[in-house]
């Protein structure tokens, strides 16, 4: 019997499930033993469940084409044979709610990309390399679900990834005041070309509900726990408008930030290029191994030079320099269904293997 932990991915048809199926093919830590979604694709194999909709670079691996589709509704029998679930569901956020808590009553951990217990006060919303001390309240969490092994942790927003790593660098030097533009995606919207002709050539100024996200998710990340419950960090205040434009993969930001302490470009591009933090030093499989890198060139980063960047888990920044309003300004740019959805689920569950949190039932 494989050593490897079994996974079952919820919503496996749809563009996370699918991400998270090609990052799983060969994982040295984890497989897929089960694929789960609506009950329109159970009882399908995978390969006829998808049909013309598989999104990927890469083909269907071999090893998940023939699993028949289970109905993500029949908790019990997705468990059965399975460590732990990633979850990609397409429901409402209240069926969300619902259904990750009932897999983890079943007493499996649920990893979700989907972000409606990203505010659950005891579910902790992890980028593994900036607030992996947040696992701490998972065991407040077991309590409150009256579990001894099955829990929640959620990654956070998929445009946040952009600029939140850096200024989580520059996290010495006090950063109060931030202002951000984010171009996002159209994969982000779990679409392709294909799919969204009226986006070939076109930008939308709006994207639903990503602004108050953009705004407020970095604070969670930063906060700290307190009576069992994640407290969010009061600073810094962050404005954010989000736009959707025609690239299929990558995130782009600029930001501008006010710091209470003074720092000069030197100190902050140092602080950028040798940050590293939990995954980097247990190795994990998922993790970059040099977390952000800068990008020298005026016209860097570029989605296409540098979306890839650590196998698309790496953060690019670029044109810092000095403003005439704010101290600083900076482009970020990270890869949306890697580091921003699929590869950064991937990553936490790593995580909560290595912390003991996800373990063979």
């Amino acid at each position: 019997m494989s050593e490897k932990l079994r996974v079952a991915v919820l919503g496996a048809t749809g563009m996370v499930g699918q991400r998270f199926i090609s990052i799983l093919n060969n994982h040295p830590w984890f497989e897929v033993a089960v694929v789960a979604a609506s009950p329109r694709s159970a009882g399908k194999t995978y390969e006829e469940a998808v049909g013309s909709k598989w999104k990927m670079d890469e083909p269907i691996p071999e090893s998940v084409k023939n699993l028949v589709v289970k109905d993500v509704s029949n908790v019990n029998e997705v468990v059965a044979d399975v460590d732990f679930v990633l979850s990609a569901v397409d429901m409402s956020k209240d069926e969300i709610k619902r259904i990750e808590e009932e897999y983890a009553k079943t007493e499996t951990p649920v990893v979700s990309n989907n972000s409606a217990h990203r505010w659950t006060p005891d579910v902790p919303m992890i980028i593994p390399e900036i607030n992996p001390e947040h696992t701490d309240v998972i065991e407040f969490q077991k309590k409150r679900l009256g579990t001894t092994r099955g829990f929640i942790a959620v990654k956070p927003n998929c445009s946040i990834q952009s600029y939140t790593p850096a200024l989580t660098a520059w996290k010495e030097y006090e950063p109060y005041e931030v202002v951000a533009t984010t171009y996002q995606a159209i994969s982000g919207a779990g679409k392709n070309f294909n799919e969204w002709p009226e986006m070939v050539g076109n930008v939308i100024p709006f994207i639903s509900g990503e602004e108050e996200k953009s705004e407020k998710e970095p604070l969670r990340i930063w906060g700290h726990i307190e009576n069992g419950v994640i407290v969010p960090a009061q600073s810094p205040v962050i404005t954010c408008q989000c736009i959707r434009i025609p690239v299929l993969y990558g995130h782009t930001a600029a930001a501008f930030v006010k710091f209470r302490k003074k720092a000069n470009k030197e100190d902050l591009i140092n602080k950028l290029v040798n940050f590293s933090g939990k995954p980097q030093e247990l190795g994990l499989p998922s993790a970059p191994k040099q977390f952000i890198q800068y990008c020298e060139e005026d016209n860097r980063p570029q989605i296409t030079m540098d979306v890839n960047y650590e196998g698309g888990m790496g953060v690019s920044i670029g044109r810092l320099r000095e403003d005439t309003v704010y101290d600083w300004k900076f482009v970020g740019l990270s890869h949306n269904t890697l580091r921003g959805a699929a590869g950064g689920a991937v990553e936490c569950a790593e995580l909560l293997k290595a912390l003991g949190y996800i373990t063979k039932k």
